[in-house]
């Protein structure tokens, strides 16, 4: 399982021209799913990335987590994470999780990050959106467990 997050002052996800996800200051988190994922892998990224210390303190400096920086979640699922492109011009996709299994460890992230108190927003599994985001910094981690 795979976290690119990043750190925003703001992010929002948009299909079909409705806005189905939209957090200010806080973590913007692309999650991909690959074919070995479960849910305790799913548990632990999600305690990962809820505790990345990549907030600034008193002092700048990047100590805090995105609960202690009071902070929200936008997640949103993208397969394109697992992709193979260690050669050719073209990704492969066979490393990620059929879709059903996909959407499941999705849900159940989502569903982790809201059970340890963070607010939390998503995008809309599946569906062809437009993100839109300011990166603050920038601000950019991939985590895998």
């Amino acid at each position: 399982m795979i976290a690119l997050i990043q750190r925003v002052l703001n992010a929002s996800v948009t299909v079909k021209g409705e806005t189905v996800g939209k957090i200010g200051p806080g973590l913007l988190v692309l999650l991909g799913v690959e074919q070995d994922d479960n849910e305790q892998k799913a548990e632990r990224l999600c305690e990962r990335v809820l505790g990345y210390r990549i907030f600034g303190d008193e002092h700048d400096k990047m100590n805090l987590n995105v609960q202690q920086a009071g902070g929200s979640v936008l997640v949103v699922s993208q397969f394109t994470l697992a992709a193979d492109t260690r050669k050719g011009m073209r990704p492969g996709f066979s490393r990620g999780a059929e879709p059903s299994a996909a959407d499941r460890l999705y849900q159940y992230f989502v569903g982790q990050c809201r059970e340890r108190g963070v607010a939390t927003q998503t995008g809309e599994f599946a569906a062809d959106m437009q993100v839109a985001l300011v990166n603050d910094g920038p601000v950019t981690f991939w985590l895998q467990v």
